[in-house]
């Protein structure tokens, strides 16, 4: 008795492969258009810090120059402005990353009573609209009859970061090996030396992603520092209430620097967790 083969006919599997490649190439190209859609409002950001204008509104383009970033500081009151923001953003971070991280920890590590309802509270913070978290927060200050001002937009910044950096935190100490940290403890590592070398330095990823994450939510905030700010101008503030006379170039150009460093800083952050 004689068996017969089937065989495919040649040549069926590079029709198949060029329609994936085909595929491939139409989703690279639809990511790249999204990206550059994204992207294109920045562009004429950092473009009309350049503009050549002598007018008060700065949406015609005029001219290439360098002189805004000569004279980035000339305006008083928008310097002022941009200093709030970022010693707000820079001592809420602060602030947040040490609160938060240990509210990570205790997440990711313990069980305690209550834990539930904490990760409920943390996850409605994420997820409340601003503008309900900025309603509650002017009616607490109205409450206990705290004048708004620097302080209270401070209070507000933290409270609504600390739930970014618990979350990320939490994240990171999920996925460790607590075998690790077993071990340094049958090496003589006290608690405090346990932490300090062994369970910081394998959490820090999570801890620089949460910090990065509040500067940024901090730096850029509109809603809720608006109905905390009292006669605190921050820089999103004064650049909403230039658009009514005129907005200078220099808001482009220090929008376009605090936009460099926060692309530097994700850069350094990500090439951390790489190594990690």
């Amino acid at each position: 008795m004689t068996t017969t083969t089937l065989s495919k006919p040649p040549g069926r599997k590079k029709p198949r492969r060029r329609r994936i490649e085909r595929d491939g190439l139409g989703l690279r190209l639809y990511t790249w258009l999204i990206i550059a859609w994204l992207m294109l409002p920045i562009a004429i950001m950092i473009l009309f810090g350049f503009n050549d204008t002598h007018s008060k509104q700065n949406f015609q383009w005029e001219g290439f120059t360098l002189r805004w970033y000569r004279h980035l500081f000339d305006k008083g009151d928008l310097t002022r402005a941009l200093w709030n923001s970022i010693s707000i953003a820079l001592l809420s971070t602060v602030i947040t990353t040490v609160l938060g991280t240990f509210v990570g920890i205790a997440l990711g590590r313990f069980r305690f009573r209550g834990k539930g309802v904490t990760n409920l509270v943390l996850f409605a913070a994420i997820s409340c609209p601003e503008i309900v978290m900025g309603a509650s927060l002017l009616s607490m200050f109205v409450s206990l009859d705290l004048p708004r001002g620097y302080w209270t937009v401070l209070i507000a910044h933290v409270m609504f970061s600390i739930s970014f950096v618990a979350v990320t935190v939490r994240a990171r100490v999920v996925g460790l090996d607590p075998k690790v940290e077993e071990a340094a403890k049958d090496l003589g590592a006290g608690p405090v030396a346990t932490f300090r070398l062994v369970t910081l330095p394998m959490i820090m990823p999570g801890v620089l992603s949460g910090a990065l994450l509040a500067f940024a939510l901090s730096i850029d905030d509109f809603v809720i520092t608006n109905f905390t700010s009292g006669s605190t101008v921050t820089f999103p503030l004064w650049v909403y209430a230039s658009t009514r006379t005129g907005t200078p170039p220099q808001v482009n150009v220090m929008g376009t620097l605090i936009f460099a460093v926060g692309v530097l800083l994700a850069v350094i952050s990500a090439r951390r967790a790489r190594r990690a």
